[in-house]
């Protein structure tokens, strides 16, 4: 059973934690969003704060959560245009993002789904008791920009700092997610691609 849901402050967005809950997590590349790219996001966003304000009555729960979803669909989308150097399409690189994501599977988390796509990454994961979804996600980072960075022959900020997360709240939502999770590439018309499990 779920524990007691907490709220942390990140650098932008706010994080939920539970422990023995599953998230969905998308991680990205420092410049997977250049500032047009940012620009379009936060019209959509604002198109979506104003369709959701047009009421005569306060929002719901489930407008809240409506309005959050179409939201992260929006960011999602504009993620699978694949903007900024697409450093994880070397096969190398993400056969390093791809090892990280595996190796302590069943023992710091459970890993049920997972995708490196071209400047992004997608993680179905739920932590294993002792291990916050926030320390595995510094873990991921911190090995995969130092191994890249290397591989590539370069220096310098290689992951966005801030990542996003959802608290899985049922069934559905974790089919969902899974399935999103592994039909992302398919949905974004990278062909053959083999970084998904």
């Amino acid at each position: 059973m779920p524990g007691p849901i907490h709220r942390r402050q990140g650098a932008n967005l706010p994080h939920w934690t539970a422990e023995g809950v599953t998230y969905f997590v998308t991680f990205r590349l420092a410049d997977s969003l250049p500032e047009s790219a940012i620009n379009k996001l936060k019209s959509e966003q604002a198109l979506i704060e104003r369709q959701f304000g047009r009421t005569d009555r306060p929002m719901t729960a489930e407008d809240l959560l409506r309005r959050s979803k179409l939201k992260s669909e929006a960011f999602l989308k504009l993620l699978d245009e694949c903007h900024g150097q697409c450093l994880l399409r070397d096969d190398s690189v993400a056969e390093i993002v791809a090892g990280a994501l595996r190796h302590f599977d069943r023992q710091r988390y459970l890993l049920f789904a997972w995708c490196v796509m071209p400047n992004h990454v997608h993680a179905v994961v739920q932590p294993v008791p002792g291990f916050t979804l926030q320390s595995i996600l510094h873990s991921w980072k911190s090995f995969t920009a130092n191994m890249a960075n290397k591989q590539l022959g370069r220096s310098g900020t290689f992951w966005q700092t801030e990542y996003y997360d959802h608290l899985i709240r049922d069934e559905a939502e974790f089919e969902h997610y899974v399935r999103y999770t592994r039909d992302n590439p398919v949905a974004a018309g990278l062909v053959d691609w083999k970084w998904v499990g």
